[in-house]
């Protein structure tokens, strides 16, 4: 089954919700990777507040273009928004400029509030873009993408055998947590669960060594002598030089529009 980024580190069981085709899966896997870099770089450096805003927007019809499962999105935003709300929450407090507001002798300055609000813009403009335009993309697919970018051969194979096996482990992690159950293994608050939390972890890092020395030889035995071999059918297309365009073009407004300047 193929594994995509979309469905992963969420529960491995959402790798069997379908995967819906859209017009971002028309788009050669490069264009893709090379739009989501050049859009991440031009919102994070941007020095005020209308850059991340448009960038938002940009986001969110990428995400309606590549047809996102709505509730699981949701639900990965919500996770990352909520580390952005402490960032609301203190930066207001902890960054000198003009009082704002006061809240029991603390003064919260505009800068920081200003701060805050840019880094939550630019944070959800970068996850939305990514989840669309890389998260979309087969594991397998984006590892062949980014060695046809010429990316160092040791990153694309530690990507690939990390996404491919963490399948892997999830289910040595399951089978471990069955057999705790079958003992009448109950979580409490008390020494004793620390103690079988820690030898799970424990027995777990245990298992999957000995799992990856036995793929190790088994892939050697195949013939693995740390070559990655490109056997991918991509063709950049008119269409993958005009997404190219609109990345330039967005660059260009980026610069234009004074949003790197102080």
């Amino acid at each position: 089954m193929p594994q995509f980024l979309e469905h992963s580190m969420t529960a491995w069981k959402g790798q069997r919700i379908e995967h819906k085709p859209s017009l971002v899966d028309s788009f050669d896997p490069r264009a893709r990777i090379l739009m989501a870099v050049i859009f991440a770089l031009l919102v994070v450096f941007s020095k005020n507040l209308l850059l991340p805003f448009i960038g938002l927007i940009i986001a969110f019809v990428f995400a309606c273009l590549a047809s996102l499962h709505l509730k699981r999105t949701f639900r990965r935003v919500i996770a990352m928004d909520l580390f952005v709300a402490m960032m609301i929450i203190m930066l207001p407090f902890t960054v000198t400029g003009d009082e704002l507001f006061n809240v029991f002798g603390l003064s919260a300055s505009k800068e920081g509030f200003m701060l805050a609000i840019a880094i939550a813009l630019k944070a959800n403009a970068v996850v939305l873009t990514m989840l669309a335009l890389v998260g979309t993309m087969e594991a397998s697919t984006l590892g062949h993408a980014l060695g046809r970018l010429k990316v160092p051969e040791k990153l694309v194979h530690l990507l690939l055998f990390t996404v491919r096996y963490l399948d892997v482990i999830s289910r040595e992690y399951r089978r471990m947590r069955k057999a705790m159950r079958a003992r009448a293994f109950v979580p409490k608050t008390n020494v004793h669960t620390l103690r079988s939390i820690g030898y799970l972890v424990g027995m777990l890092l245990v298992r999957s060594l000995e799992r990856s020395e036995r793929i190790y030889d088994a892939m050697k035995c195949r013939g693995y002598c740390g070559k990655l071999y490109l056997f991918d059918t991509m063709a950049w297309q008119q269409r993958d030089t005009g997404l190219i365009i609109l990345a330039v073009l967005f660059a260009i407004f980026s610069i234009a529009s004074g949003a790197y300047t102080v």
